[in-house]
């Protein structure tokens, strides 16, 4: 236990605080009204006209998990936010459409809990997505397979999880009969704070109700002709387990477009970064090189094709959101699209 009561607010947010101030956590957001809990209350918040004067792109403004400085107002029911502390973790997307803008999920996570169905919504290319989003963030990944009970290859599905997030925990669980969640329970740590992340329909809100031991999300049936579902969750909220884990729920998402440094991708894929130190020369494409390894563990079905393929993408999409941030997106696009694009592409390497 801490100063402040909570065990979530740990000594680097405190060390961010002074003697006075009151310092609550961004449980909700919905319609520019923030939902602030304290050690003894919860208020209703909003941004002061500094705060939003003092911002300069959307990833400023605070997100579900963020430790906040406020004023308490109306017999401390409401609060008006005066300033964010600095986040220890952040989980972020690049936002839909053509804009180069960051998308916050959630802040200061510990642990990022990839939801994924075993049944025809598994994809490993996605899953490999998803890891490469939460090792950015600074948190640990952890991959939960539900539906384990409607899956009929279990462990062959489990075998492409490894492929796709090789030394990355994963369990499989039934979130109806509750097999397996006691031991990702053990996953659920005093004072950590874990996100879900996931498609609609593959179980985060029914995951939730059973951590929580009582309905606290909606849930809806998914649709049996591709495995779809619809958004059940509609805003991202932070929920408190029983044993001092907080635990944020986020709505589904229909796609992950990456935010980050393409540095990251060699972490996602360990694998092939470990093969290519093997490479006879050190800048090696994995193409048609002599002595390159990566090549020769393909062909030996060491490797997939495909995983090799997925590696590249990653690689080539955070490199081009790096140029749109630096250059802006016409400018890139006559870069990539013009006589320098082979240029561009060899810094991949």
């Amino acid at each position: 236990m801490n100063k402040n009561g909570r065990l979530d607010f740990h000594t680097y947010f405190q060390a961010q605080v002074e003697k006075d101030e009151s310092v609550g956590r961004v449980t909700t957001f919905t319609h520019g009204i923030y939902t602030i809990s304290t050690e003894s209350n919860t208020l209703t918040g909003e941004l002061s006209g500094k705060f939003h004067y003092n911002c300069h792109q959307v990833s400023d403004y605070p997100a579900v998990g963020d430790w906040v400085v406020f004023q308490p107002f109306e017999n401390d029911t409401k609060a008006l936010i005066h300033r964010v502390l600095n986040r220890q973790t952040l989980l972020s997307r690049k936002k839909a459409g053509t804009s180069n803008d960051e998308q916050v999920i959630a802040a200061n996570i510990d642990k990022v809990f990839i939801v994924t169905a075993l049944t025809k919504e598994f994809n490993e290319r996605r899953l490999e997505r998803y890891v490469q989003q939460v090792y950015e963030s600074g948190a640990i990944p952890v991959i939960v397979c539900t539906k384990r009970d409607l899956c009929e290859n279990v462990e062959e599905k489990l075998a492409s999880v490894q492929r796709a997030a090789p030394g990355v925990p994963f369990h499989a669980i039934d979130n109806m009969s509750g097999g397996g969640v006691e031991e990702l329970s053990k996953e659920l740590i005093s004072g950590e704070t874990i996100s879900l992340i996931g498609s609609s329909g593959v179980g985060k809100s029914t995951l939730i109700n059973r951590l929580m031991n009582k309905s606290v999300q909606s849930t809806q049936e998914v649709r049996s002709s591709d495995d779809r579902g619809r958004h059940t969750t509609t805003h991202r909220e932070l929920f408190q387990l029983l044993n001092g884990t907080y635990i944020i729920d986020t709505p589904g998402m229909r796609e992950l477009q990456l935010w980050g440094d393409e540095m990251m991708v060699d972490t996602t894929f360990s694998d092939i970064d470990e093969l290519a130190t093997n490479c006879k020369f050190r800048n090696c494409k994995h193409e048609k090189e002599p002595g390159c390894a990566v090549r020769i563990a393909i062909e030996s079905g060491e490797l997939e094709e495909e995983r090799l393929k997925s590696y590249n993408k990653l690689k080539r999409e955070l490199f081009r959101l790096d140029l749109k941030d630096r250059y802006g997106t016409h400018k890139t696009n006559r870069m990539l699209h013009g006589s320098n694009k082979n240029e561009f592409l060899h810094k991949l390497d």
